[in-house]
């Protein structure tokens, strides 16, 4: 079967390698089907994180580590998922629950993950503004108009193909880590209590299981679900079994590697509030902008300065993203082609009504993320369902094992939100 000729070096760099042209290192074999998971990862470290991390970490101190660690397990596992039903099918998971569901479910589907997507939105939106305000002062309003004219600059790059909204992205993900890396160097945690809490699960109270839910929201992230099967639908067309194989090998260590990097980061978000806070005795530290405030007499100006920076860099991003996804869950559900400033305007919308409002952003975004961990069964179960189709899938269906593993975590997360409307309902909790 001929290969339809692509634009772009990226994309020819790639079939030469599956064509098995030249005898280069793996490295530089690997580079060009770079990219996708990082775009997805950037969901794993937004705004949502910033806010449950530090109250799970101020809170409780290392006590809930082991709920990232977990979390971004399932989350390599579902986005390889992701990943590998755009290749095989050459269609978004949205698509694929359009022509594989009644036109009722189709709806429904839709509208949740409408809802999922502005709760997204809302999240990654507030943290941006708040980054702004953070280190330039910029009052939350003006800020959030701020971040929307940013995030549609990049959108915009979308024009010149997929690699430099790919670039951008990933460099703000750097800039996270580094910030991060920095934060942990200046403020020594306790490295045997870290180990101890990354493999040994417990709770504490209700509060602590409405944190570990909105971690776990924050973490799988139900939107990022629908656009990294987008990514990769049409990034690098195989041509034949054996090309979809190859490509998927490289996906998953295009996964393992974002991923990896934003678990890394999650955690050092929790760590720092464990640290710093938590051994302070300062457990109240319920929002982004105390935390900021606290980090200068606790660690000096530096430390607070570079958490105001990765926050700024992981609203931008994140925000970016969250407009993508929204894209290609209207596109794909309905078939709606909807212009990016409109899309960008309507879900910038609640986060300027919560401003306006002079609500509390960041338990606003704790519980934007508990809204988001109730929609990631809707992306899940279907996906779970896809994948495991040969007819779909072809070569590239799950393993019986594969499907266990994604199986008993849908029904895992499920068990998770029925606890926490058990407890929030009908124990006191919050």
């Amino acid at each position: 079967m001929p290969r339809e000729p692509h634009p772009g070096r990226t994309v020819a760099a790639a079939e030469r390698v599956l064509r098995g042209e030249g005898r280069r290192p793996l490295p530089v074999r690997l580079l060009p089907f770079l990219g996708p998971a990082f775009v997805a990862s950037v969901a794993y470290v937004d705004p949502g994180n910033f806010a449950t991390n530090i109250q799970g970490g101020a809170e409780f101190g290392y006590l809930l580590l082991w709920v990232i660690v977990a979390s971004n397990l399932m989350a390599m596992l579902i986005q390889a998922l992701s990943a590998k039903l755009g290749i095989a099918t050459g269609k978004n998971l949205a698509e694929v629950c359009r022509d594989q569901f009644p036109r009722p479910v189709v709806w429904a589907m839709w509208v949740i993950s409408e809802l999922v997507a502005m709760a997204t939105d809302l999240a990654e939106f507030l943290g941006a503004a708040v980054g702004f305000y953070l280190l330039f002062g910029i009052p939350l309003f003006p800020a959030g108009l701020i971040t929307a004219v940013v995030t549609f600059a990049i959108l915009l790059l979308q024009r010149f193909g997929f690699r430099p909204v790919e670039a951008v992205i990933t460099a703000l993900v750097g800039i996270i880590a580094i910030c991060y890396l920095v934060e942990t160097v200046l403020e020594a945690p306790d490295w045997g209590a870290i180990a101890r809490s990354a493999v040994t699960p417990r709770f504490r109270g209700t509060e602590s299981v409405l944190l570990a839910v909105g971690i776990l929201g924050a973490t799988v992230m139900p939107h990022v679900i629908f656009l990294h099967s987008s990514l990769t639908q049409h990034r690098i067309r195989p041509t034949s079994p054996q090309e979809s194989r190859t490509i998927f090998r490289f996906e998953v260590v295009d996964v393992v590697i974002a991923m990896g990097l934003a678990g890394v980061i999650n955690g050092a978000m929790l760590i720092m509030a464990a640290a710093t806070f938590h051994a302070a005795g300062l457990v109240e530290i319920a929002s982004i902008e105390e935390a900021y405030r606290t980090l200068h007499p606790l660690l000096g100006p530096l430390a607070g300065t570079v958490f105001a920076i990765s926050l700024l860099a992981s609203g931008i991003s994140s925000s970016t993203v969250g407009t993508m996804a929204g894209q290609v869950i209207m596109q794909g559900f309905l078939h709606w082609h909807v212009p990016l400033w409109v899309r960008r305007l309507v879900t910038m919308l609640p986060a300027l009504v919560v401003i306006g409002l002079g609500l509390d952003p960041t338990r606003t975004l704790v519980l934007s993320q508990v809204v988001l961990s109730f929609g990631i069964p809707f992306a899940l179960i279907p996906l779970v369902m896809f994948t495991r189709s040969h007819d779909l899938m072809g070569e590239l269906v799950n393993r019986r094992r594969t499907t266990v593993a994604a199986g008993g975590m849908a029904a895992l997360i499920v068990l998770l939100n029925l606890y926490l409307l058990f407890a929030v309902f009908f124990g006191g909790g919050p």
